[in-house]
């Protein structure tokens, strides 16, 4: 239970200690389920981008020399033409941006949301086993405080 994977016999702890390790297991759960969240978010983002992509080759609007709006943030777009149907520009992360063409910029697309999926499985093993420790805390805690309420002080 204790950080770095050492087991730690909870019978042993004081209640003010167990309180205190529940606590940190809470941190701990509540940040790792904000990583849980952020990894969704992002392979949301992959899988929205490879549909553009595969997507492209269908409409009929999306051809050499047509008109298109480009995003230059998520609510200002400006007026541009397509000069080349057959490569796009793929964000590679941290503000890179790379030239690719269409089935390259597909492949990295999957890849992604395959990287990012294996990554959100392995996050909700560890979610699930610090859900797991935190219940087991409490239930030492409960037990700790419901058999300490029953002590009477000697007369």
């Amino acid at each position: 239970m204790a950080s770095g994977g050492e087991t730690i016999n909870l019978d042993t702890l004081s209640a003010q200690q167990l309180s205190q390790v529940k606590k940190q297991l809470d941190e701990e759960l509540e940040h790792l389920t904000s990583s849980f969240a952020q990894l969704h978010a992002a392979q949301s983002k992959f899988r929205e981008c490879l549909r553009c992509i595969q997507d492209k080759n269908k409409s009929p609007a999306l051809r050499e020399n047509n008109s298109i709006l480009v995003p230059l943030t998520n609510s200002l777009y400006v007026r541009g033409t397509l000069s080349s149907a057959s490569h796009v520009v793929v964000d590679i992360g941290t503000g890179f941006y790379v030239e690719k063409e269409v089935k390259s910029a597909a492949a990295f697309y999957e890849n992604k949301v395959g990287e990012v999926g294996a990554s959100i499985k392995d996050l909700e093993v560890i979610v699930q086993g610090k859900t797991n420790n935190v219940r087991v805390v409490e239930e030492v805690l409960r037990q700790k405080m419901v058999g300490g309420g029953q002590q009477t002080p000697p007369s």
